[in-house]
C-alpha cells in the first residue's frame, strides 16, 4: 500500500471565534492539499480543535457552562468556518473525541512504563493565560513578568516530568542532518540557536485535578490530568492511528505559525521518538498578518474579518490576496487598499478579463465554436505549467501563482499584438482569426487547470464557460492541445465582477 501524503494544520484553541490567522493556516494547508491530489497523490487533510485546559475552563465558567457543552457551541462556529473556507480536510480531529483521549491515555501508560517520566515537586510561578510556568530566567530586568503573561502567581505543587533533557544532544543532531525538517530556513536556525544556546529543560506533562480538572486524566494517576500540549500534539498521530488502514504516518507536513515553533520542533519531535514513531517529514512554519502596519488586535479594534470579506468579494479573492501577497515564511500585512488594487489590477482586469473577451470573442465571431488547433501560445503555457508543476511539489505557493500570472499576463498580451477585433472585419483573415482565437481559449483552459488549487470556484467556472464537463482537477490536463476543434463552448459570464471602489 502506499503512503498517502498526509498534511496537518495546527489545532486551534477554543477559547474565541476564527481570525484571518486561522483562515491564512488553513488555506496554505488547503492548497497543498489540493495541489497533492491535482499532482495525482492520495492525499489525506487534517484540521481541527484543541478543547482541554485552563483557559478553556475559565472561558466556559465565565459563560455559566460545562466546558463540554461550553466546547461544544464553540466546535460548531469553527466547523461552519471550515465549510465556509471550502476546505477539503478529510477529517477534524477534537481532543474530547473518545478515540483521541483513549490513543492518549496509551500513549501516556506506554512511556510511563518505559521509564520516561519522573514525579517531582516544584516551587515557581505560573501563568494561568499562557498554561505555563515561569523561571526567574522569564522575569524582566526590573523583576517583573511580560504583561502577556497576564497574571503571574507563585505555585508549590507536585506533577509529572517528561526527560526532554536527555534528547538535546540527538535532535540537534537530527535536524543539522535533515534540514528541511523545518522550513523556511531560518526558523530551521531559529531551532538550532535555542538547542545551542539553552539547556533543555524537562516539560511537565500533568496538572493537578485540584486546581484543573478539565483534562485527559493520566493513565497511571487519578489525581492529574494531562498538560493541554502534551495531549494537543499527540492529535496529529491519534487520528493516523484512527484511520490505521490508510497508513498515514509519519505526516507530511505540519502547517503551523511560527509562535508555536518550539512546541513542533523540539517537545514534539522528542515525544515521537520516545513512542518509538518516525518523525514527520516536515514543520512548514508561516508568520503572521498585521492590519495597515500594526498588530492585529481585538480590542482596539484593528482587525480583519475572513468572513466579512468573502461575504464582500468571493472566497476566491480572499484565498487569492492571502496567497499571493504573503510567501509562507515572512509577516504580512493586511491592507484594505491592497486587497482591493488586487483583486481590480490582477483578477478582474487580469484573469477575468482575459477569460470573459477572449471567450465573447469566440462566440461572436465564431459562434462558439472552437476552430482547429495553433500552438503559438503553446510554448508559454508548457513553461508556466512546469514551473507550477515544481513549484508546487516544493510548497513555493506564491511563486507557483506568480509564474501562472505570467500566463495570463503573456494571453492579455497576445490579445493586444494580434488584435483579433480588427482581423475580424478582414475576411480574407479568417484563417489567422481561427489561430488567435484558438490559442485564446486554450490559454483560458491551462489556466483553468493550473489554478484549480489556489482559486477552484473560478476554475470550474472556467469550464463551465468553455462547455467542459467537471473541474479541472487533474494536473495533467494542463498540457496544450486539449480543447478540440469543433467542440462548442458555453456562456461567458464576468469571473470577477468590477466594483465601484
Amino acid at each position: 500500500m502506499s503512503k498517502r501524503f498526509y498534511i496537518t494544520t495546527a489545532i486551534d484553541y477554543v477559547n474565541g471565534q476564527p481570525h484571518i490567522g486561522h483562515a491564512y493556516e488553513k488555506i496554505i494547508a488547503d492548497v497543498i492539499a489540493r495541489s497533492r491530489r491535482s499532482l495525482g497523490q492520495e492525499v489525506f487533510f487534517l484540521t481541527g480543535l484543541d478543547e482541554h485546559g485552563q483557559k478553556v475552563q475559565q472561558a466556559a465558567l465565565a459563560e455559566k457552562k460545562n466546558p463540554q457543552e461550553y466546547c461544544d457551541a464553540i466546535a460548531a462556529d469553527w466547523l461552519t468556518f471550515a465549510k465556509r473556507l471550502e476546505l477539503t480536510n478529510d477529517d477534524f480531529v477534537r481532543t474530547t473525541q473518545p478515540r483521541h483521549k483513549e490513543y492518549v491515555q496509551s500513549t501516556l501508560a506506554k512511556l510511563q512504563a518505559t521509564g520516561h517520566f519522573y514525579k517531582a515537586s516544584y516551587i515557581g510561578f505560573y501563568s494561568a493565560r499562557e498554561e505555563t510556568f515561569l523561571t526567574e530566567k522569564d522575569r524582566r530586568p526590573d523583576g517583573t513578568f511580560d504583561p502577556s503573561y497576564g497574571e503571574v502567581v507563585e505555585l508549590k505543587e507536585e506533577n509529572y516530568y517528561f526527560k526532554l533533557g536527555e534528547h538535546q544532544q540527538w535532535l540537534i543532531d537530527y535536524i543539522e542532518a535533515n534540514p528541511s525538517f523545518v522550513q523556511p530556513d531560518y526558523r530551521r536556525n531559529e531551532v538550532l540557536g535555542f538547542l545551542k544556546n539553552n539547556k533543555l529543560e524537562d516539560l511537565c506533562i500533568s496538572r493537578p485535578v485540584a486546581r484543573l480538572n478539565w483534562g485527559i486524566p493520566l493513565p497511571f494517576d487519578p489525581e492529574f490530568v494531562t498538560y493541554v500540549w502534551f495531549d494537543a500534539l499527540v492529535n496529529y498521530a491519534s487520528v493516523a492511528h484512527a484511520h490505521n488502514e490508510l497508513g498515514l504516518w509519519p505526516a507530511d507536513v505540519h502547517v503551523i505559525g511560527k509562535d508555536i515553533l518550539k512546541f513542533h520542533a523540539v517537545y514534539w519531535p522528542i515525544m515521537l521518538k520516545a513512542m518509538g514513531l518516525p518523525l514527520p517529514k516536515q514543520v512548514l512554519v508561516h508568520g503572521w498578518w498585521q492590519k495597515d502596519g500594526a498588530r492585529i488586535s481585538k480590542s482596539t479594534g484593528n482587525v480583519v474579518d475572513p468572513i466579512a470579506v468573502i461575504n464582500e468579494w468571493g472566497l476566491d479573492a480572499f484565498r487569492f490576496y492571502v496567497l499571493r501577497e504573503l510567501d509562507i515564511g515572512p509577516d504580512g500585512n493586511w491592507t484594505d487598499a491592497g486587497f482591493r488594487s488586487r483583486y481590480q489590477s490582477e483578477l478582474a482586469n487580469g484573469l477575468g478579463n482575459l477569460v470573459n473577451r477572449s471567450l465573447s470573442m469566440l462566440k461572436r465571431y465564431r459562434n462558439g465554436v472552437v476552430p482547429a488547433q495553433s500552438n503559438e501560445l503553446a510554448a508559454d503555457a508548457a513553461k508556466a505549467s512546469d514551473e507550477t508543476r515544481a513549484l508546487l511539489k516544493q510548497n513555493q505557493l506564491q511563486s507557483a501563482l506568480q509564474s501562472i500570472w505570467g500566463l495570463v499576463n503573456r494571453a492579455n498580451q497576445y490579445v493586444d499584438q494580434t488584435a483579433p477585433f480588427k482581423l475580424a472585419k478582414d475576411p480574407a483573415q479568417a484563417q489567422r482569426l481561427d489561430e488567435v482565437l484558438y490559442n485564446l481559449a486554450e490559454a483560458c483552459r491551462v489556466l483553468a487547470v493550473l489554478l484549480w488549487p489556489f482559486l477552484p470556484g473560478t476554475s470550474t467556472k472556467i469550464y463551465a464557460q468553455l462547455g467542459l464537463p467537471g473541474a479541472p482537477e487533474k494536473f495533467d490536463a494542463s498540457s496544450w492541445g486539449g480543447l478540440t476543434a469543433g467542440h462548442t463552448i458555453g456562456e461567458p459570464a464576468p469571473l470577477f465582477p468590477r466594483k465601484d471602489v
